[in-house]
């Protein structure tokens, strides 16, 4: 596998930025990405951007409106991580849906893994591992048999009009037991 072809940002650096300035340095890692993708395609749209993504989701390629959202509180708490696997995530995802064939294929599939080895030089993930309490904090506690299951409000406001929530563990409908001041 070649190198990461995106340097390497310094993390001193991004972490004395206030918070207009990292987004700044957000935007300008998915103008250089969308550069770097444009070798491979050059009639590649540029994505626009946007810091709107809510809940655990760290990234999204949303083709319907043309661009890249992330999340901003999870780029708040791994501004790092973000600018070094976040931004080629996603703008592998909007370089595979715009090639001829781009929009049938899965989406961590062949062709997206190949985008991140091949043109970011990086080890293609699906998922993240940032801790997402702060983003999607989950008050609301269930239990089943086996455990316990925070739920947002979204999530607890569904039980609570009737919806039934099972583990998918133990297959045991989840009970509420109440809130949690400190989640």
């Amino acid at each position: 596998m070649t190198p990461p072809v995106l340097p390497d940002p310094d993390r001193q650096w991004l972490a004395s930025l206030d918070r207009g300035a990292s987004q700044d340095a957000l935007h300008e890692r998915v103008a250089a990405a969308w550069r770097l993708c444009r070798d491979v395609h050059p009639s590649l749209p540029r994505p626009r951007v946007w810091l709107d993504l809510r809940g655990k989701g760290a990234g999204q390629a949303h083709f319907e409106r043309g661009g890249l959202r992330f999340n901003p509180v999870l780029f708040d708490d791994n501004r790092h991580a973000f600018l070094v696997e976040v931004v080629p995530h996603e703008m592998a995802h909007w370089l595979v849906h715009h090639l001829s064939d781009g929009q049938g294929v899965a989406p961590h599939g062949h062709e997206w893994r190949t985008v991140m080895r091949e043109l970011f030089g990086l080890t293609p993930q699906a998922t993240h591992d940032f801790d997402t309490r702060r983003a999607s904090p989950a008050p609301y506690q269930y239990r089943c048999q086996c455990r316990e299951h925070g739920f947002t409000a979204r999530r607890h406001g569904l039980a609570r009009k009737g919806r039934q929530y099972v583990c998918r563990r133990c297959r045991q409908p989840l009970v509420y037991t109440g809130r949690c001041e400190s989640c």
